[in-house]
């Protein structure tokens, strides 16, 4: 889990509300093909932006509270 912060409820707002960089927030799950599709360009861009932006991901399956705290639904 290089170059991307996991994010779950204890960690969530001190890494991305009080962040001092841009955070983008991948909410994604291990069943959910768009979420494999699109993970290794999130990953990239973790490695290509260190020190510019963070790069947070949401496993939904863990983090089911935080998840609906934001609106995200899986189907």
């Amino acid at each position: 889990m290089s170059g991307y912060v996991e994010l779950t409820g204890d960690n969530f707002d001190v890494e991305v509300m009080e962040s001092s960089i841009p955070v983008l927030v991948d909410f994604w799950a291990e069943w959910c093909g768009p979420c494999k599709m699109i993970g290794p360009f999130i990953d990239q861009l973790a490695a290509e932006y260190e020190g510019r932006i963070k790069i947070g991901k949401v496993n939904v399956d863990k983090e089911q509270d935080l998840a609906s705290q934001h609106g995200i639904s899986m189907p």
